[in-house]
């Protein structure tokens, strides 16, 4: 007779924990994990990213803004060879993409909904979302910029296809602020589920399916991104043609879908599931108090509080088994 009542919480062995706690197979399948186990995992994963130094941010930022060209190129070829055919014309517009998400390359899009989960039940202060949220922006521009201005003054491009590229801004300013505005709404809401399903997923192929079908969705719906967008804007700015000024493709064209990328992603998302997420933190002993989390930059792997997860016994040997009611 097992000693355990029926009404026991089921035991997690460790083996089925990674080293960070978090659960590595579903419980009741082990191929498929439920939203609780989900949710833990992207909090483990956003608390990793969240403490990295600015410089890891922003070289990481710069290298997926500068991916970002590679969208652009495959975008601007596809709709020069297929004019009349936007299905077709899209069929190289998540390149870019994928190259940046599988390669855990920081994309601001992306920071909509890890970080925000861990400032939503406590486990990193607003400050810190903050700072991550700005390096990476900028870091994203100035490799977009990097990457735009080579183009503009090489001959990557056909001049037709330059042509083409260049006509993508003026279609969006055409939409007008808040047509823009929620284009942009519902491509953050696309992105920030990525890093869901992605989390979900539990092998490569399942990610580059997911990754490619939803980023082609985005051209296909003809809605925006604020990187490759910020791309598109700047590439005009370097041809050097005549367009709008600087402040006005600012005002009018970018910073409507940054605004309408970022409340996708936030309200859309993130703070659509934190009704779910509140009595499910990981890891819950290391809750920050409303000071810090207001006015700190404690958050991530750095902070040094205990940890749950594993528990090792007092005589060095094998990992103990962990229930659900110590976590």
């Amino acid at each position: 007779m097992s000693d355990e009542s029926e009404d026991s919480p089921p035991v997690v062995r460790s083996q089925d924990r990674a080293a960070s706690g978090v659960p590595a197979a579903g419980w009741a399948l082990g191929d498929r994990f439920s939203w609780n186990e989900i949710h833990q995992r992207l909090l483990a994963s956003a608390d990793e990213e969240i403490a990295s130094t600015l410089s890891e941010l922003f070289f990481s930022g710069f290298t997926a803004g500068f991916a970002i060209v590679l969208t652009f190129i495959g975008y601007t070829v596809g709709t020069a060879t297929f004019p009349n055919n936007r299905f077709l014309a899209a069929v190289l517009y998540p390149i870019g993409f994928m190259y940046i998400i599988l390669g855990r390359y920081e994309l601001y899009t992306e920071t909509t909904l890890p970080p925000v989960k861990l400032v939503l039940t406590r486990l990193a202060s607003l400050p810190l979302l903050l700072r991550m949220w700005s390096v990476v922006l900028l870091a994203n521009v100035i490799g977009a910029a990097f990457g735009a201005f080579i183009l503009a003054n090489t001959h990557v491009l056909a001049p037709a296809e330059m042509e083409v590229g260049a006509e993508f801004l003026q279609h969006g300013l055409e939409l007008g602020w808040w047509d823009l505005f929620f284009k942009a709404l519902f491509a953050g809401w696309l992105v920030a589920g990525v890093v869901w399903l992605h989390t979900a997923a539990r092998d490569t192929i399942s990610r580059v399916v997911i990754t490619y079908l939803v980023f082609y969705t985005i051209p296909v719906l003809g809605l925006y991104h604020v990187v490759s967008s910020g791309a598109e804007a700047l590439f005009v700015v370097f041809l050097k043609t005549p367009s709008p000024g600087v402040l006005t493709l600012i005002y009018e064209f970018w910073l409507p879908i940054l605004l309408g990328n970022t409340t996708g992603g936030v309200v859309l998302v993130a703070l659509a599931s934190y009704a779910q997420a509140v009595r499910r933190r990981y890891p819950e002993i290391r809750v920050l108090s409303s000071r810090e989390m207001l006015f700190s930059l404690k958050g991530g792997r750095p902070f040094e509080t205990p940890r749950p997860g594993i528990q090792l016994p007092e005589n060095g040997g094998g990992p103990e088994e962990e229930s659900d009611t110590t976590r």
